[in-house]
């Protein structure tokens, strides 16, 4: 693993904000682990196959007594030259007493704010210490923190990556609600109605060659592949970490399923860009592909 991110602090600091912002650069993303857990964590992230190469981890006093290990596994950390960083939050008092009064969670050290905070302070002084980064997030918004996190620990090449997830649906299983852009493709050739070719998927080439049998296919990527080119800079100098594309067919198991493959692998060349796909019906058996 190349890099061990632990993300620590006050209760309210908004650690749970710092973990997105690594999930949306990558990271594979833990919320909440005791201490005596990240040892196991990277010791299995270090084997051989291991396919995670960043990690960030939220570890807090939501782990009781567990907690105060923290210390002894960074010294273990230390001696077995795992690369790691410790990102410390913290806020003044009266910010963390106006975000519980907010959100009107209980502390979880103490049924009063005020005395959760202040034994939250003991805790956490000799972790502070130990910190490679402590950002203040007093003043800053959801979106200053990831500024913040972005220029001091991810770096400006990961400044503007952005994360796309291409996912095919079934309109017949109920539409893509979360989907910032979405595609219906329903007027594509309908491998369903051959029945060699229904048992099969969109990734198949006998299917992708039967979809394009009349030439809509390509005609279908040279318009949304513009579109598409033009689109994604934009969402990136908007800041914006996470679109969901999705590709919407009747039963979600070929025309959608073969656009995504050929979406994935035409943008998974950029090198600012994080691509990922998901077939959220391709196993389900519909009336129409």
């Amino acid at each position: 693993m190349d890099d061990l991110v632990i993300i620590t602090g006050f209760s309210g600091a908004g650690k749970s904000t710092a973990l997105n912002v690594f999930e949306d650069a990558g990271y594979f993303s833990v919320d909440n682990l005791p201490p005596r857990l990240i040892e196991g964590l990277v010791e299995l992230f270090s084997h051989d196959g291991s396919k995670v190469e960043r990690a960030a981890i939220v570890s807090d006093v939501r782990g009781g007594e567990y907690f105060e290990a923290m210390g002894g596994v960074l010294d273990m950390l230390d001696r077995g030259g795992m690369r790691h960083r410790v990102l410390f939050l913290d806020a003044d008092e009266q910010t963390l007493r106006n975000r519980y009064q907010e959100t009107r969670r209980r502390h979880p050290l103490a049924a009063s704010v005020g005395e959760g905070i202040a034994a939250e302070r003991e805790l956490l002084r000799p972790l502070e210490r130990r910190a490679d980064v402590v950002i203040d997030t007093s003043a800053l918004s959801t979106n200053g923190l990831r500024e913040a996190i972005v220029e001091r620990l991810l770096g400006p090449e990961r400044a503007t990556q952005l994360s796309v997830t291409f996912a095919s649906f079934g309109f017949k299983h109920g539409p893509m609600r979360d989907a910032d852009l979405l595609f219906d493709v329903r007027f594509l050739a309908n491998p369903h109605y051959d029945a060699e070719l229904r048992p099969l998927t969109g990734t198949d080439p006998l299917v992708v060659a039967f979809i394009d049998s009349d030439g809509r296919l390509r005609q279908l990527y040279d318009l949304i592949e513009p579109l598409l080119d033009f689109l994604l800079p934009q969402y990136v100098a908007e800041g914006k970490s996470h679109l969901l594309v999705a590709i919407g067919c009747t039963g979600g198991r070929h025309r959608s399923v073969a656009v995504v493959e050929h979406l994935a692998r035409r943008y998974a060349r950029e090198v600012d860009m994080l691509v990922q796909v998901s077939h959220r019906d391709v196993g389900k058996q519909a009336a129409d592909g």
